[in-house]
Order: C-alpha cells, then sequence, then structure tokens
C-alpha cells in the first residue's frame, strides 16, 4: 500500500509573484488559458476505488497509488503546455488537486476570455476555443482515460464520473484556502460531502 505525502508544496511562496490572477467579475474563459484551477473528479456512484483512510491518513491501493503517481507525471507528459502541479490528494472516491498553466506556444496571446464560468461548475472536458489537445479538459481526459486503462490491466470494474469540477482561484486567498482544504482532506474524510459507506477496493 502506498501511504500519501503530505508535503507541502513551494507554490504558496511564490505564487503572488509569479501568478496572474484574472478578475473575479470575469464571467467568460478559456481553459487553455494561462491560470490556476482546482480540480475535483469523482469515481462513478462515488465507489471506494482507490484505497481508505486509516486513522486520518489516506492509504492508497494498487489503482490508487497508479492514480497518484499519474498525476505526478502530467507535466511532463505534457512539457509543451507548461503545467505544475500545486497541491492534490487521491481520496477513496474522488480526487483532488490544483492545476497551474504557465504560458505557452499554444495560449501566448490569445483571449482568455471564451465561455461561461461560475465559482464552482461542473463542465464536460470540452472546449470549442483553440487546440482540442491543449487545454484543462484534454489533460482530464488524458488522466482519467490512463486510470481506466490500468484499472483493465487490473481486472477492476472501475469507472468515473462522467463529467468533473473546475473552479478558477482568482487571488492568493483562495489559493491558501483551497491548499489546507486539499492537505486536509483525510482527516476531515468523515465530514467530507463525498463521503460514503460503500467500497469496492
Amino acid at each position: 500500500m502506498h501511504r500519501v505525502s503530505t508535503k507541502k508544496s513551494t507554490q504558496m511562496d511564490k505564487f503572488q509573484n509569479k501568478y496572474r490572477i484574472p478578475s473575479s467579475r470575469l464571467q467568460n474563459w478559456n481553459y487553455g488559458s494561462p491560470g490556476l484551477y482546482f480540480i475535483t473528479v469523482c469515481t462513478k456512484n462515488r465507489e471506494h476505488y482507490f484505497g481508505e483512510i486509516i486513522n486520518g491518513e489516506m492509504i492508497l491501493n494498487e489503482l490508487g497509488g497508479f492514480v497518484n503517481s499519474e498525476w505526478i507525471k502530467t507535466p511532463a507528459i505534457r512539457s509543451d503546455m507548461n503545467l505544475e502541479l500545486g497541491e492534490f490528494v487521491v481520496m477513496p472516491n474522488h480526487f483532488h488537486g490544483i492545476m497551474i498553466i504557465g504560458e505557452n506556444e499554444f495560449n501566448r496571446g490569445r483571449d482568455a476570455m471564451h465561455r461561461v464560468s461560475t465559482s464552482h461548475h461542473s463542465i464536460t472536458p470540452v472546449n470549442k476555443f483553440g487546440p482540442q489537445s491543449k487545454n484543462l479538459g484534454s489533460i482530464m481526459r488524458g488522466f482519467k482515460s490512463a486510470v481506466t486503462t490500468h484499472s483493465k490491466i487490473l481486472n477492476i470494474e472501475f469507472g468515473w464520473q462522467a463529467r468533473f469540477h473546475d473552479h478558477i482561484i482568482r487571488s492568493h486567498e483562495d489559493f491558501i484556502r483551497i491548499s489546507k482544504y486539499i492537505l486536509s482532506n483525510p482527516v476531515n474524510w468523515k465530514d467530507d460531502k463525498f463521503f460514503n459507506g460503500s467500497s469496492s477496493s
């Protein structure tokens, strides 16, 4: 079994100096644009495929370990997108992570405003603006697909929810709050809105 590391990232320290935050009044947003995105993706029917919480610590099973390692590899897999990872955590039936898309050849000089965005919402991983393979939706499609493929190798009848939730991080305070929420997720598991009693691991 794999134990989840709770080591703090250095993103908190450099956030204010490095990242330009879009206005909170922004109503349209292109998901290939430079920005910080809080991602949540759940398993189908919120079943427990990735491990269990023991004494406030997430203990990953084999599939959960793959989810963890696949996310870590994402910036290298998509090196041309200039990606960085903020805090993230694999939970029994869902995944939280902060994805940072930096300026790259696909979004440089492009107008970020494109589609309706609210503080919290659910989107299908499709973006009509710009290259279909160079945006947040394509990152999540690839990540989810890799996990599903690996589950078949492990002979696990696994499935994701069709959609994922995203939140555009617009302030340093927002970034700190979300980072702390991610890090404390295992400790607060029984009070988490995604908690349920089903288990498939």
